[in-house]
């Protein structure tokens, strides 16, 4: 499956279909390629690997006390580090990330998980090499 966003839900963006007809081509071209018998060479490449889901503060009721930081809002992907801004309470106070590492998060206040108690996913990024293959033809 193919998974491009973020997109509200309902909602038709020509950028967002663009995007999803693109990696399903370079999927396509992928697989015809290798069934060609194409030699692929060695590769390297940075990824995104899920560390874990994020909630919202919630008080002792579970209602959220705080929403995402304004500085935080639409900046998936983006490098987030320790002191920096995460969520503001309602009563105006910053609550920061407190972490001992960088990570990278996404689906940031995506109203489709706020059901599920999920403000964010907390991300590391790492690297992925592939040795160099082909399709063995017999």
């Amino acid at each position: 499956g193919v998974e491009v966003g973020p997109q509200p839900q309902g909602v038709a963006r020509a950028d967002v279909l663009d995007k999803m007809r693109k990696i399903v081509r370079h999927g396509l071209d992928f697989v015809q390629l290798f069934n060609e018998g194409k030699e692929f060479p060695p590769c390297t490449i940075e990824v995104f690997k899920i560390m874990e889901k994020v909630d919202y503060p919630r008080n002792k009721n579970g209602e959220i006390i705080a929403i995402i930081h304004p500085k935080l809002q639409d900046q998936d992907w983006q490098p987030l580090k320790n002191g920096d801004p995460l969520f503001l309470t309602l009563d105006g106070e910053v609550i920061p990330y407190q972490g001992n590492c960088t990570v990278y998060p996404t689906f940031i206040n995506e109203a489709a998980y706020y059901e599920k108690k999920q403000a964010f996913v907390k991300t590391e990024k790492i690297k992925l090499t592939a040795k160099h293959f082909r399709l063995s033809v017999s």
